[in-house]
């Protein structure tokens, strides 16, 4: 049976694996599920439908499940999703989804999220993620796998961040983020996350590729459309680089350099 302190309320109707240990002062929702190995420091609130599966880590004052911060009214259906093996630090919040987002706010693996970390309605975040202390995640934002985002970021609504991305402390995104550059202040692209590409096991050829894609685009005279344009995404071109300007190219069909909000309703 699960280790419940007595200090503790959780809802006859939540289901918890048997060897889940939830410490003092926490609360459990009814519709909560709470898969095999996690373990609940204390003072956590799981609340609404949220899901998590195996071998999370929640600290103390973490707050799952909370209804999303937004005027539309929202059905008592929508979701929290959060895979395997997450740190979830102090303080963190994260919302279910809204109906008219799609539903479900979701966590993939292996993720860190530090102290007091916000994540919002609708989020959809990856694997193998570092969220340093007070990052802000607004509403609808797309994370891909392997960002790494530094202390007191802020994440504009509907924004898209690629892949192995780096990004700097303090730093306001408004528009989409490409796959595998560094990012610093207001979205102003600071070169190729050579540290963290080397680490993932990118070969040298894939890391050169790509500066000379980050060298064209982005420290070049021309205009990015002109260097846009120069990209023929044919076969023989690098897979990594194709991912880029693929990424580049949806992002200008959108508003304000969002692709997300173009298909917004």
């Amino acid at each position: 049976m699960p280790v419940i302190s007595p200090l503790s309320l959780v809802d006859p109707h939540a289901s918890l694996a048997d060897d889940v240990e939830v410490g003092p002062f926490c609360v459990i929702g009814p519709n909560v599920v709470v898969g095999a190995g996690c373990k609940l420091i204390s003072h956590v609130v799981l609340r609404g439908y949220t899901t998590l599966g195996r071998n999370n880590t929640l600290h103390s004052h973490v707050v799952l499940g909370g209804p999303p911060q937004d005027k539309k009214p929202c059905r008592d259906s929508t979701r929290l999703e959060i895979g395997n093996d997450n740190q979830i630090r102090e303080s963190v919040t994260i919302h279910v989804g809204t109906e008219r987002g799609g539903g479900i706010t979701r966590v993939g693996n292996n993720n860190m999220l530090m102290v007091n970390s916000h994540l919002g309605h609708d989020v959809q975040l990856g694997d193998n993620c570092v969220l340093a202390n007070n990052c802000m995640i607004a509403g609808h934002v797309v994370c891909g796998n392997y960002v790494n985002m530094m202390g007191g970021v802020g994440v504009h609504h509907f924004v898209s961040i690629g892949e192995y991305a780096y990004i700097g402390g303090a730093a306001r995104l408004r528009h989409d983020v490409p796959p595998y550059v560094k990012v610093d202040g207001a979205d102003q692209v600071r070169g190729l996350n050579e540290v963290g590409l080397r680490r993932a096991g990118f070969t040298e050829a894939d890391i050169t590729a790509l500066q000379e894609v980050c060298r064209k685009l982005f420290y070049h005279r021309k205009s990015f459309a002109h260097a846009m344009a120069e990209f023929e995404l044919g076969d023989g071109i690098n897979p990594h680089v194709k991912r880029m300007v693929e990424f580049l190219r949806r992002r200008d069909q959108g508003v304000q350099g969002r692709y997300l909000e173009s298909l917004r309703e």
